[in-house]
């Protein structure tokens, strides 16, 4: 297998979809699982795209965990850097949709939080040889919540620094995953600060900057580039000194889970393939979020986040029909 271009460092997990639109979490009648996790969605859409990525996470010695283990090997991911925990269980998050698609978190189930593998993640099992080779770290910000998986984080950002590796925040705001909300804000607030570039949605914007403007949100960070997402109402972009919009493509919605997460695999498959000096140009930073854009709103037409995503050719397709 080739040396990653790509890392992506988290959670892996499987979404319990209700399957009953706009049902409250005590009427759903049935439920469908399927793969997530916003670093896997991530690495699973990179490699869809053409992009070597390794995932690095922690997930139960369970059925569950085999499972998943095999969605990253058949997608193409590196799995060096999957551990196993004995007894904790791989972790299922339920999701309800509304009429429309779009989700919400309802939970895990009868368990806390606290209780799952993926909070297991140990700092002295990583894959060091990987950071040798690799260009990005994508990292978002749940495992922070957790002893083990914010020391791994910690660790992870520093072999990082050490081999030039440029480091990718995804926010991905969960407010359940945290016992003190107020203390996770000022966590995320410092972890931020070792971004080269940030994706965040327009309401995570406003919790964390109280500004929804990408280039303030840089300039306070002084880092390279901001990514606000908002949906339906598009992106908005600074990278290096570029700074613009680029509208929603209208596609039908079938599921909105993994959407994010496909956006930012777009980001990094065009950072790989242009290079990252490429940024540097108004018109092609405004194609790489055009690009990524796609890849997002492509998701959103079928169920479920990995199986969702669009393969190069299809991005492609989708971009010029003509």
């Amino acid at each position: 297998m080739t040396d990653p271009q790509v890392i992506c460092m988290g959670e892996i997990l499987f979404d319990r979809l209700s399957n009953q639109l706009g049902k409250p979490l005590e009427t759903v009648q049935s439920w469908t699982d399927y793969p997530g996790g916003a670093p896997a969605n991530t690495a699973c859409g990179l490699v869809k795209l053409g992009i070597s990525t390794a995932f690095i996470g922690c997930i139960g010695e369970d059925k569950s965990g085999d499972q998943l283990v095999e969605v990253l090997a058949q997608t193409g991911v590196n799995i060096t850097g999957v551990q196993r925990h004995s007894s904790a269980p791989t972790r299922i998050v339920y999701v309800v949709r509304d009429e429309k698609g779009d989700r919400s978190f309802a939970g895990f189930g009868e368990r806390k939080t606290t209780e799952f593998a993926d909070t297991y993640l140990q700092s002295e099992q990583l894959p060091t040889d990987l950071f040798k080779t690799a260009q990005f770290l994508v990292l978002g910000t749940l495992e922070l919540a957790y002893h083990d998986s914010k020391n791994a984080i910690l660790n992870a950002i520093k072999l990082a620094e050490n081999y030039q590796v440029k480091l990718f925040i995804d926010i991905n705001w969960r407010p359940m995953f945290w016992q003190d909300c107020d203390q996770a804000i000022e966590l995320i607030l410092n972890f931020v600060q070792n971004a080269d570039f940030l994706k965040l949605t327009d309401e995570e914007a406003e919790l964390l900057f109280n500004t929804i403007n990408p280039e303030a949100i840089a300039k306070q960070l002084q880092i390279q580039g901001v990514f606000v997402t908002a949906g339906e109402r598009g992106c908005a972009y600074y990278l290096v000194g570029n700074y613009g919009k680029i509208p929603a493509f209208s596609v039908t919605v079938e599921d909105t889970t993994g959407a994010g997460d496909g956006f930012t695999a777009g980001i990094l498959d065009q950072f790989c393939k242009l290079g990252i000096e490429s940024i540097n140009h108004a018109k092609i930073a405004e194609e790489i979020v055009r690009f990524a854009s796609a890849v997002g709103a492509l998701t959103t037409t079928k169920p479920g986040a990995i199986a969702a995503q669009p393969t190069l050719t299809e991005v492609e397709t989708f971009l010029n029909p003509f």
